[in-house]
């Protein structure tokens, strides 16, 4: 029976081997071979590209990317590391100003000496396996200096932000930009750098709790009016606002110092804690409704407060006070009222007509500008009287008044005064914080700041001695002769650079690069960056 049953075998399997041979002969000579690889290719392709980009952020399985993986910090929590404070290099905040010729080696990382990018230069949260190689880590951070948005937009955001500190510290050096005047910045390369990586990852996240209109309806007119035309361009803004909380990196508490004090002052009381224990209510608020307070103990939120008083009002959150960013125009660091790296000074500017806040801008050339000095104003706080005292009517060059006298004010305005002036005194009054500063900048005034312990506006980035001169209070009765040993030199070098820093403390109804709106949020986008710690 076996031998008769094999050779039946034998023979049926080569009959099915001839007849698969010619089907698979038949198969082969009919298929076009170049779109089958064609179509191999883009499959595969389009597999490499769902591995890449098409996962969740959040995503464990570091398989899918083996040149580069997101990781959560040594520890494990980024956001305990944000409470630990690892302020940027003093190169970055207060250091001297770059020069473009000869830029300063203690500001960028000694890791580029030729712009090669090395692993050991990898920022926290970014990861590479023994896999990758140079090359690929290389084009990985080329993807995010490039403007790439993709892989930016995936990073989770506490390690987005320790990216841009990481790349901040490390800036290219610029040596022309059309749009920044190297001379008024402290490191215009590390500035530059800074709002470009501000513009490609900042998301705000504005509370919608609170009742108008101590919330959401701020005035944009008068003294006061730098916080209120902050919080509507930002409430308007579809660029850096987010609906969603969980993509935010910065937190903006939206109320108006000013109209809270108009809605619970009540005039005559001489006592503001009514004001503070109502902002101690609503934060306690907002921390019980949402985790985002608990989770940093307020250090990603910001308040933007203009009125005197705006200190004072965080005084009963004790959180809001040491840890919150408060923009503050009261910039006083005197008695722990302003903590500098932490809090941001607020430019002080008057509006006097919303629909035309930049009117009058401008001034007459230095050779028309016949009067030394120039102030008029209230009398008011302990630095004024004292100017009055030693200038007031002794000297035809230096124009000190009280209020300015209708006899004088017929002849010419109070603007006139300062567009013929060569410099204009901007003196404290209750506080520390002076519209005169702005005025003079509209105004192509150099502005001479007598005002001890105060932090001028976007002190972080801006050089304020390559454009104004600082007057110890001390010093008022020598005044004259501080400004006189100025040279004609020097002082066309200030006037210029007053000219040249207009833009920045210009309000657009449509805000655009690099004016006021988006160098207040960069000064808070930077000190949010100040408190990032970077895990080395």
């Amino acid at each position: 029976m076996a031998a008769a049953f094999f050779p039946r075998v034998t023979f049926r399997l080569k009959v099915e081997i001839v007849r698969r041979w010619c089907w698979c002969t038949t198969f082969f000579a009919s298929v076009d071979w170049t779109k089958l690889i064609l179509a191999t290719a883009l499959v595969s392709t389009a597999f490499h590209v769902f591995l890449t980009y098409g996962l969740p952020p959040y995503s464990s399985d570091s398989f899918f990317f083996p040149s580069i993986s997101l990781s959560y910090a040594t520890e494990g929590k980024v956001a305990a590391a944000l409470q630990s404070p690892s302020p940027l290099p003093s190169s970055l905040v207060a250091g001297p100003r770059q020069s473009p010729a000869l830029p300063e080696a203690s500001s960028l990382s000694s890791s580029y000496p030729d712009g090669s990018f090395s692993h050991s230069s990898i920022p926290v949260g970014i990861s590479v396996s023994k896999h990758s190689t140079e090359n690929e880590t290389s084009n990985a951070r080329s993807a995010h200096s490039s403007g790439s948005k993709r892989p930016l937009r995936w990073l989770p955001t506490d390690d987005a932000l320790v990216y841009a500190k990481s790349e901040i510290e490390r800036a290219p050096i610029i040596y022309d930009d059309p749009d920044l005047h190297p001379a008024l910045f402290r490191n215009v390369s590390i500035f530059r750098r800074s709002y470009e990586l501000m513009e490609k990852i900042l998301k705000v996240y504005i509370y919608q709790e609170g009742e108008k209109p101590i919330f959401h309806r701020p005035a944009r007119r008068g003294i006061y009016a730098s916080e209120g035309w902050f919080m509507k361009l930002l409430e308007q803004n579809k660029h850096f606002v987010v609906r969603n909380p969980n993509r935010a990196h910065l937190f903006y508490l939206p109320y108006s110092s000013r109209q809270l004090e108009e809605a619970l002052y009540v005039p005559g009381s001489h006592t503001i804690r009514p004001l503070s224990l109502f902002i101690r209510d609503y934060v306690n608020m907002i921390a019980a409704k949402y985790p985002f307070w608990n989770r940093t103990r307020g250090s990603d939120h910001f308040v933007v407060s203009c009125h005197d008083w705006g200190p004072q009002i965080t005084r009963d959150h004790d959180e809001l006070r040491r840890n919150a960013i408060r923009a503050l125009c009261n910039a006083d660091e005197s008695r722990g009222i302003f903590i500098r790296g932490k809090d941001v000074s607020l430019p002080e500017t008057i509006v006097r007509r919303v629909r035309r806040p930049l009117q009058d801008l401008g001034g007459k050339p230095i050779s028309q500008r016949s009067i030394l000095a120039f102030y008029a104003g209230q009398m008011h706080g302990r630095v004024r009287p004292i100017l009055l005292k030693y200038w007031r009517g002794k000297d035809e060059d230096m124009k000190i008044y009280g209020p300015l006298p209708s006899r004088v004010s017929k002849v010419m305005s109070y603007v006139q005064h300062m567009k013929t002036s060569r410099f204009c005194i901007c003196p404290m009054g209750y506080e520390v914080n002076s519209p005169r500063i702005v005025e003079a900048i509209y105004y192509e005034c150099v502005p001479v700041i007598i005002a001890d312990n105060f932090v001028p506006p976007f002190d972080e980035v801006l050089d304020w001695s390559s454009f104004s001169v600082v007057v110890a209070e001390k010093d008022i009765p020598i005044l004259k002769n501080i400004l006189q040993e100025i040279s004609l030199s020097r002082y066309i070098s200030l006037q210029t650079n007053v000219k040249k820093l207009q833009k920045h403390f210009l309000w657009h109804a449509k805000p655009i690069k690099y004016d006021l709106f988006h160098m207040i949020l960069h000064s808070i986008w930077f000190s949010r960056l100040n408190h990032i710690q970077i895990r080395r």
